[in-house]
């Protein structure tokens, strides 16, 4: 029996839907500073899945379809905002807010030190996602 291959990166991905999930991946990549581990384009010019990764983070994102997964899900602009969204730990902060700010994301929660440690911001992304960067790292 071989030996299984090592575990890198975290085991809990968020997946992510948007109306135009191409765009959405050029602005996270841009704004954030992903990259494209995987990228499945559909026939009809949207994303079937994609992988896309910061460090050893990673998120999964794609375009609305008609699947039974996309029945359970709902875009940010169908319930009028957001009920969950994703806390990535960064070594800096300030940099990733500069990153974003630069590329027009909505700042929603401005940077600031934490009382229970770190530093970090809350900021929306074009489609209305929500997204928390901080230096505060709970596994520390």
């Amino acid at each position: 029996m071989s030996a299984s291959p090592k575990r890198t990166g975290t085991r809990i991905i968020p997946t992510m839907r948007y109306r135009d999930a191409m765009a959405a991946i050029d602005w996270l990549c841009t704004a954030f500073g992903f990259e494209r581990r995987l990228v499945v384009p559909n026939e009809s010019g949207g994303v079937t899945h994609a992988a896309l990764t910061l460090d050893d983070m990673m998120i999964m994102v794609g375009s609305g379809q008609d699947s039974a997964y996309d029945k359970l899900v709902r875009l940010p602009a169908d319930v009028g905002g957001v009920t969950q969204s994703p806390y990535l730990v960064v070594d800096d902060p300030d940099a990733v807010y500069a990153r974003a700010k630069g590329c027009d994301a909505e700042i929603v929660m401005e940077i600031e030190d934490w009382d229970h440690g770190g530093r970090g911001f809350t900021c929306r992304d074009p489609e209305g996602q929500v997204w928390n960067f901080g230096s505060y790292d709970p596994w520390a």
